[in-house]
C-alpha cells in the first residue's frame, strides 16, 4: 500500500501504522513518542497538558450533536483523559464557499454554549474559505491547554486493576451511520457526545486512585484498549455481559452485523483503577448525569502479552484485535 486510504483515519492498525512510520519517525521527541491524549509539560511550578485534533464529521449535524459540540468536547475529553482541568481552547476553521451563514452561525453558537458548560474559553482562532468542493462544507481544528491535577501514565497500570467505562457504547457512531446513510429505524439513537471533565474532577477531588483513562473514540473500546495493552505490556480480560450497551444499539448492530466494541464514542472514558477504589469509583461516577450506565468491564492481568481478550455471554474466550479499517469514515 503505497497510498493514503479512509482507513489510514479509523483509529485502528492502519492509523498506528501510519503515525508510527511516518509522523514519529520524523517528528520523534520525547513528549510526542508518549503517544498520550495530550503532551505533558511543566511551566514554572505547574504541568499544562497541550492536545490538538481536527474535525470532519459527515453529516455536520447529527442526533445528539454537530461538528461544534464534537470539537469542543472532543478536546476537553483529550485534556481530562490527561487529568487535566480544560482551560483554553483555540479554533481554526475551514470554510467551503457557499456554507450558509445560518448553518456557521449555528455551529459556533453551539461552540460556544458547550465551551460555557466545559468551563473553557475560546480564545483565539483563524479562518480560511476555500472554493466549492475543495473542502466539505466546513472543517474544524481545536487546540486546548489544561493544567495537570495527577500525573498519569500507562505505565502506572498494575495486575488486578479494575477497568471501568462511565456508560454504553456505540451511541456516536451509529448515530452517524443512521443520519448519515438515511436508514429507517424505529428507535432514535444520540450521539453521546459530551465533556467529561466533570466525571474525572468527582474521582479526583474524591482521591480515586486512578491509574490511567483513555476515551475510545475513533476505533472504539477495541482500539482504545489495544492501544493502552501495547503501552503497559499487560493484557486485559473485558467481561461482555457487563459492557453497557443501550438495547437499540445491541438491535441495530445485530441487524447490520456490526462489532459494537469497534464503534466511536465521544462521551465515554474508561478508567483504570485500583481494585480498592473501584467500587467506590464506580458510586461516584453513576452520581454523575455522564455516568448513570457507568460498569466495571473488566480487570488487568498478571500476564504480559499485550493481549484484549473478551469473556463471552455464553463463557467462551477471545482475543480482541483493532479494527483494520473503519467500516465508517469520518466520524468525527
Amino acid at each position: 500500500m503505497d497510498k493514503i486510504t479512509l482507513s489510514h483515519g479509523s483509529g485502528g492498525v492502519l492509523t498506528q501504522e501510519l503515525i508510527s512510520k511516518i509522523f514519529l519517525k520524523v517528528f520523534k521527541n520525547p513528549y510526542l513518542d508518549a503517544l498520550d491524549d495530550a503532551a505533558i509539560f511543566a511551566l514554572s511550578k505547574h504541568h499544562y497538558a497541550l492536545t490538538t485534533d481536527s474535525f470532519v464529521v459527515d453529516p455536520i449535524i447529527f442526533p445528539g450533536g454537530d461538528i461544534g459540540k464534537l470539537a469542543v468536547c472532543g478536546t476537553v475529553n483529550d485534556l481530562a483523559s490527561c487529568a487535566a482541568e480544560p482551560k483554553f481552547l483555540t479554533a481554526g476553521f475551514i470554510l467551503e464557499e457557499g456554507l450558509s451563514f445560518d448553518i456557521l452561525n449555528k455551529i459556533v453558537v453551539s461552540m460556544s454554549r458547550q465551551a460555557k458548560a466545559a468551563g473553557v474559553e475560546i480564545v483565539t482562532g483563524d479562518t480560511k474559505v476555500v472554493p466549492r468542493g475543495k473542502v466539505d462544507k466546513i472543517f474544524i481544528n481545536t487546540t486546548g491547554v489544561g493544567m495537570v491535577k495527577k500525573r498519569l501514565s500507562s505505565s502506572c497500570i498494575r495486575p488486578g486493576d479494575k477497568i471501568l467505562i462511565n456508560g454504553c457504547i456505540a451511541q456516536h457512531g451509529l448515530s452517524i451511520l443512521l443520519k448519515r446513510q438515511n436508514f429507517s429505524y424505529s428507535v432514535a439513537i444520540k450521539s453521546d457526545c459530551n465533556p467529561l471533565w466533570g466525571i474525572v474532577k468527582l474521582l479526583l477531588n474524591a482521591n480515586i486512585d486512578i491509574r490511567f483513562m483513555r476515551d475510545p473514540t475513533r476505533g472504539g473500546v477495541s482500539s482504545a484498549m489495544n492501544e493502552i495493552a501495547t503501552a503497559c505490556r499487560y493484557s486485559f480480560l473485558l467481561q461482555d455481559s457487563q459492557i453497557p450497551v443501550d438495547n437499540s444499539c445491541r438491535h441495530l448492530g445485530e441487524i447490520l452485523g456490526l462489532e459494537l466494541l469497534d464503534i466511536a464514542n465521544e462521551g465515554k472514558m474508561l478508567f483504570f483503577v485500583n481494585p480498592k477504589d473501584a467500587h467506590r469509583a464506580l458510586r461516584i461516577m453513576r452520581s454523575h448525569p455522564c455516568g448513570k450506565n457507568a460498569a466495571m468491564i473488566g480487570e488487568t492481568l498478571v500476564e504480559k502479552k499485550s493481549r484484549v481478550y473478551l469473556k463471552t455471554a455464553v463463557g467462551g474466550l477471545r482475543v480482541v484485535g483493532s479494527p483494520l479499517g473503519e467500516s465508517l469514515p469520518r466520524i468525527c
